[in-house]
């Protein structure tokens, strides 16, 4: 057991020190280094763009590619000459292999060589070091197997991000060509090869994201709470993405008081329409003040159509600042005031409300729900079919931020719809820290059945916090929504943001 743990050691320097593999991948020269990990993964580091995270294997293994330079003349010709770009995706997976053999090499070796030379110098026996280089072999191999056998090229899908808010939405890529080319992970390393190419090519002018026009894309904040980043946060994503509203999930103002109103202003500024239901915090008075602006567009038991997609809202009942009241203090009483709107609803593509138990009383009247309230993002699949988006603090919980170790994150995301069928095809969770404004880490999750059928509540079923007794107008069992015609559904388990949902 000491010598095997010796060999150990010897084996991890001998890793740790065997420097970087140069590789030729397309117009990039990237470095290649290998560490041992707690977690498989992939980390391309297109400083200073920012960093892309992949979850491609689970062997204890982390693969580091970082783009250290980009030959000019040959990303102009990959950019330009379509004969060039035909031949990118073999082109792109021939020289990653090469490197990556070329780095197994390097690395089995040093590790080898730092096995023997530990163990040499601890126990001083040459015997004794043959068995550690073997060992160290052995182990080696078993984990690269074990990396080539759970190797996932899907997960390419769902990158990490973190790095330049400019530069995230074309690093990332187009939600919209990741599910219609899902099928086929060479062609995402030929859309990150040409991405970088592009973006290093105008590094002084980032380019804005692309329109698709296949796609109508939904940024989702909630929680603002009269904390003024929040709108340089907003500004931001609405121009990087090109998203073509806004869903604001209520909590804009802290106390409802009018002197507030002049915070809601900002709204007006933005370019796009911004669809608002009014949160806990929010008065009478408030939802007035948003109203009053151009491009606003208030839903409180309403049905509007925004770009392509029919939206339901409805804004809280409660308002908290006014301690003289208690109504509604319980889940099941929100989810009761909800279902007493049911006849309102209608057959819409998103619903938007507050507080994350009130849109638990719509399940099955929709595919998608969103809310906020709780200052958590997270998500969760209703047993109706329905998807439940709870939003985080866009603007970092306000003063509430201060009330804890440490802050709250600034929180929003990106949703993209499928024009056609109007079902969500992907999203990108966005979490700001630092600056704000300036650095920012993107989760890409991709739905993986979007074409699922929606059904309605059944009576006395149980939920995510409990029973629901429904109340809704349907037949138990018919369908209330299944819009669009069946489409090839995206293969393997659920995303990983789900599973950890």
């Amino acid at each position: 057991m000491a010598v095997l743990f010796v060999a150990a050691v010897g084996a991890w320097l001998g890793i740790f020190l065997s420097g970087t593999e140069t590789a030729r991948v397309g117009p990039v020269e990237a470095g290649m280094s290998l560490r041992p990990a707690w977690t498989g993964e992939t980390v391309v580091d297109a400083s200073p763009l920012g960093t892309l995270t992949f979850r491609t294997h689970s062997a204890p293994l982390r693969l580091r590619i970082t783009l250290e330079n980009i030959d000019q003349e040959r990303a102009k010709a990959l950019i330009e000459d379509p004969r060039v770009a035909d031949r990118l995706p073999e082109m792109i997976e021939d020289d990653l292999l090469d490197g990556v053999r070329a780095l197994l090499i390097r690395s089995l070796l040093c590790a080898g060589a730092g096995a023997m030379v530990a163990v040499i110098l601890v126990h001083r026996r040459p015997r004794t070091a043959l068995m550690g280089l073997l060992a160290a072999s052995v182990t080696l191999s078993a984990t690269g197997a074990l990396a080539a056998l759970t190797f996932r090229p899907n997960s390419l899908v769902e990158p990490r991000y973190s790095g330049l808010v400019a530069a995230a939405p074309s690093l990332v890529g187009s939600a919209e060509s990741i599910v219609t080319r899902f099928e086929s992970y060479r062609a995402q390393l030929t859309k990150l090869v040409t991405n970088v190419s592009k973006l290093y090519d105008t590094v002084s002018t980032l380019p804005l994201y692309e329109a698709d026009t296949k796609t109508i894309r939904v940024l989702h904040v909630s929680d603002i709470h009269i904390n003024p980043i929040a709108w340089n946060v907003i500004h931001s994503l609405t121009d990087q993405f090109s998203v073509d509203f806004i869903v604001d999930t209520g909590d804009i103002s802290d106390h409802g008081t009018k002197a507030e109103n002049k915070f809601v202003e900002e709204i007006g500024k933005l370019k796009v329409p911004y669809v608002y239901v009014r949160g806990n915090h929010d008065s009478m008075t408030t939802q007035k003040a948003v109203a009053k602006q151009k491009n606003a567009i208030v839903l409180d038991d309403t049905t509007k159509k925004v770009a392509g997609l029919t939206i339901y809202g409805l804004g809280d009942p409660r308002f908290t600042p006014d301690k003289t009241t208690d109504a509604y203090s319980n889940p099941e009483s929100l989810r009761e005031f909800a279902r007493a709107h049911l006849g309102k609803v209608g057959k819409p593509d998103l619903i938007a409300v507050h507080d994350p138990d009130a849109g638990r009383g719509f399940s099955g009247l929709a595919p998608m729900i969103l809310s906020g309230h709780t200052h958590d993002r997270r998500t969760n699949m209703l047993p109706t079919g329905t998807r439940l988006l709870i939003q985080g603090s866009t603007g970092g919980a306000g003063l509430r931020a201060l009330e804890h170790a440490q802050p709250t994150p600034v929180q929003a995301s990106v949703l993209y719809f499928d024009k056609e069928t109007r079902r969500l095809r992907a999203w990108d969770d966005i979490t700001l820290g630092g600056l704000g404004e300036q650095s920012v880490y993107i989760q890409r999750h991709v739905e993986p059945d979007p074409q699922r059928m929606i059904s309605p509540e059944p009576k006395n079923a149980p939920s995510p916090t409990g029973s629901i007794k429904g109340t809704g107008s349907s037949t138990a069992g018919t369908p209330l929504w299944h819009q669009g015609q069946s489409s090839p559904m995206l293969q393997g388990s659920p995303t990983e943001g789900d599973r950890e949902s």
